[in-house]
């Protein structure tokens, strides 16, 4: 009986520890509901998460001031997020490169010439290992309760020559217009994110 007892809690336990952490070892999953943090952008100032959302909901966008994929969706990111800010959605930019790969002034000088939207800073990649970020560009769009409703990447083609797909664009007209989004995860591609320890380049 006793020995029945002790396989029941561990048989317990193992489920509530795969079932119960909404971040996991690949980091933050889709329905995870996000604690509002703070951060200091590159104007030096420290913002609060939903000190940068809009009244819809925010993206928040890794990226890198030397990633040739990011350059390619520059103008793509710029015009999304133009457009999405009058509905209410609002990008917030997070470089988490480390400072041997990419200084300060290279990445506050990048973000004020190329984007329109607040650039974080995040200091040793903690933000980018919370939410199992690993490359640039790469999305998490969190609605206006701060609940994640799609990771991944912005569309389908790096290029922007053979858009088939508009990850992006598609889960935010679902979920401004109530409907449930299809495809919650896609694949992010870019560069690697350069963590603390990592060479420069």
């Amino acid at each position: 009986m006793r020995r029945k007892s002790i396989l029941f809690v561990a048989l317990f336990l193992f489920i509530a520890l795969i079932s119960g952490p909404t971040v996991s070892a690949d980091g933050i999953e889709v329905g995870t509901k996000l604690e509002n943090f703070k951060m200091t952008a590159t104007d030096g100032k420290e913002y609060s998460f939903d000190d940068l959302k809009g009244k819809n909901g925010a993206v928040i966008v890794f990226l890198s001031a030397q990633c040739p994929v990011v350059k390619a969706y520059i103008e793509r990111i710029d015009t999304i997020a133009a457009e999405y800010k009058e509905k209410g959605i609002n990008f917030i930019g997070i470089n988490s490169n480390n400072r041997n790969a990419e200084s300060l002034e290279w990445v506050t000088n990048d973000a004020a010439e190329n984007f329109k939207f607040t650039m974080l800073i995040d200091t040793d990649n903690k933000l980018a290992d919370q939410f199992g970020a690993t490359v640039t560009p790469e999305v998490f769009y969190f609605d206006a309760n701060n609940v994640l409703k799609y990771h991944g990447a912005i569309d389908n083609d790096r290029s922007g020559k053979n858009i088939q797909e508009q990850f992006l664009r598609t889960a935010f007209d679902a979920a401004l217009s109530g409907k449930d989004i299809e495809k919650t995860r896609t694949n992010a591609f870019g560069c690697t994110i350069k963590r603390v320890g990592m060479a420069g380049k």
